[in-house]
């Protein structure tokens, strides 16, 4: 139930552009008065940029953290679109002590659920699936599996684009597929279309498209 009222105060609180606001309202309002709502867990957004001349993690850094609906939205509103990033960049939101990487101690037993888009799916579906899995990752929008969730990721690649769900341990068979189920029913992907989840000890040292799915739906 808790997470389930977690994720629609989530939603509930998402600004509207046709939303009108009292200038003076805001002027007098005292920053440090409004009352905020909590996320049930602290988050950190992260931001890569391939640079070829520097190590891989010197290219990785923490934009902020964040662990409020209000600050969540102040943040995403004010972020570049996945869909603007340059090419070799990515995105990540990662529970606030997990790094976005295979190696983290909370992410080498997992893996993650992975949604392939091609270039035309950039412009017309990359920022609505992006904003949807953020608001099921920070909303606690997986039921009882939520607590498997490490955090997501969205990379912008020239061949296509990688959005990725990451969990916890790829060894829960029934939790995995349950989040899988979720994740591609939230995002409306059409029935037709499959998506796979991959283990990081099966693709870390691979190419992608040389890693077999352990599950589907």
């Amino acid at each position: 139930m808790a997470e389930r009222e977690s994720e629609q105060r989530v939603t509930a609180y998402r600004p509207s552009d046709d939303e009108e606001r009292d200038p003076e309202e805001d002027c007098l309002q005292d920053p440090d008065m409004v009352i905020k709502h909590p996320l049930q867990n602290s988050w950190a957004m992260w931001f890569f940029k391939n640079d070829k001349g520097r190590d891989w993690k010197d290219n990785l850094r923490v934009i902020t953290t964040f662990d409020t609906v209000e600050d969540f939205w102040g943040l995403y509103n004010h972020t570049l679109p996945a869909s603007k990033l340059p090419t070799g960049c990515d995105y990540s939101v990662f529970k606030a002590g997990i790094q976005p990487m295979w190696e983290d101690v909370q992410n080498k037993k997992g893996g993650r659920w992975l949604i392939n888009l091609n270039k035309t799916q950039r412009q017309t579906h990359l920022d609505d699936f992006w904003l949807e899995t953020l608001l099921c990752l920070i909303g606690e929008g997986f039921d009882e599996h939520s607590d498997d969730i490490c955090g997501a990721t969205v990379n912008i690649r020239t061949k296509g684009d990688k959005l990725g769900l990451w969990t916890r341990d790829a060894s829960k068979t029934e939790a995995t597929k349950k989040i899988g189920q979720k994740l591609k029913e939230s995002l409306n992907v059409p029935s037709k279309i499959v998506i796979g989840f991959q283990a990081h000890s099966d693709t870390a040292g691979k190419a992608g498209s040389t890693v077999k799915n352990r599950f589907t739906v």
